[in-house]
This record gives C-alpha cells, sequence and structure tokens, in this order.
C-alpha cells in the first residue's frame, strides 16, 4: 500500500503562482508512476500532470506552459509548480500514485481557489 499526503493548497489571485507538494510513504518501491488531478464542482476528475519514474512528463492542454511538475526522489515527494493561475485552475487536487501491479492509490485532496 501506498500513503500520499498533499500540502500547499489555498487562496490565489488570478496570475499568481501556488506549489502543491505530495509525499508517499509505505510501498515506495512498487511506484511506477504519479500524478495530479484535480474536480472542480459539478465536474468529473481529470488527469493534471504526470510524472514516471524515467522522468517522462504528461500534462493536460489546459495547464501547458503554466505548470510544471517535478519529483524529488530522495523525498519521495512530487510538486506541482503552478504559475499564471486562472480562476478556471480552481479545484481540489488530488495526488494519486500507480504501482506496478497497476494498484491507483489517492490523496485526501488540497483545495485549489483561484480569485479573479
Amino acid at each position: 500500500q501506498v500513503q500520499l499526503v498533499e500540502s500547499g493548497g489555498g487562496l490565489v489571485q488570478a496570475g499568481r503562482s501556488l506549489t502543491l507538494s505530495c509525499t508517499a510513504s509505505g510501498s515506495i518501491g512498487s511506484i511506477v508512476a504519479m500524478g495530479w488531478y484535480r474536480q472542480a464542482p459539478g465536474k468529473e476528475r481529470e488527469l493534471v500532470a504526470s510524472i514516471n519514474n524515467s522522468g517522462s512528463t504528461n500534462y493536460a492542454d489546459s495547464v501547458k506552459g503554466r505548470f510544471t511538475i517535478s519529483r524529488d526522489n530522495a523525498k519521495n515527494t512530487v510538486y506541482l509548480q503552478m504559475n499564471s493561475l486562472k480562476p478556471e485552475d480552481t479545484a481540489v487536487y488530488y495526488c494519486n500514485s500507480l504501482t506496478k501491479n497497476w494498484n491507483r492509490y489517492w490523496g485526501q485532496g488540497t483545495q485549489v481557489t483561484v480569485s479573479s
């Protein structure tokens, strides 16, 4: 099992930046990829960005050029640097991990609110 703890959410004005952190514990060696998802009120959960063990990244079109996902293997932590935030980025952001046997684990979520 993998446990994920997110931090870094909050209220920010449009155009500003925010960084989310997600620290993993438990069966760290089984993780093959980690990512960030978000869910806005009344909408489905969507992938924001992901990074695999090779360092390859993937981004939703809506955040390309504004968000950057990175990882610190020594700290078992994944970061999401969010720049030029927009009101439509407002959502609960969830950290996710995918393991070698295709299990997915989720963090508790952290609220990001962008005011106009």
